[in-house]
């Protein structure tokens, strides 16, 4: 839900997604010149592999539960749970069970 044209508003960051059956959807929620705002809903055994991004990056997770691996070291979040990484940490995500991620990109200013 958007509300207004100066601000965005989602109640319930879970229900911009459904949690496609074997496979990964992504959707762009928010973005502007600071910040770009990725939902990721996950099926079961689904994955990212190893990939850097070229800025900083925050994960939060709304449901669900992942296994976040940060440069070879893995970490099982929640929902609740919010990572900082630095720009280019190679990291990997898998969804231990449906899961939904929200991923904000930090740019430059």
């Amino acid at each position: 839900m958007t509300a207004g044209t100066s601000s965005s508003v989602f109640l319930d960051v879970a229900s911009e997604v459904e949690i496609p059956e074997e496979g990964t959807l992504t959707r762009v929620l928010y973005r502007d010149d600071q910040i770009r705002v990725v939902v990721f809903a996950f099926d079961e055994g689904q994955e990212l592999t190893d990939h850097t991004a070229a800025v900083p990056a925050i994960v939060q997770v709304i449901s669900g539960r992942i296994r976040l691996d940060l440069d070879g070291d893995p970490v099982e979040l929640e929902p609740g749970s919010w990572v900082r990484m630095e720009a280019n940490l190679t990291h990997a995500v898998l969804a231990l069970e449906p899961s939904v991620m929200l991923l904000t990109l930090l740019r430059s200013a």
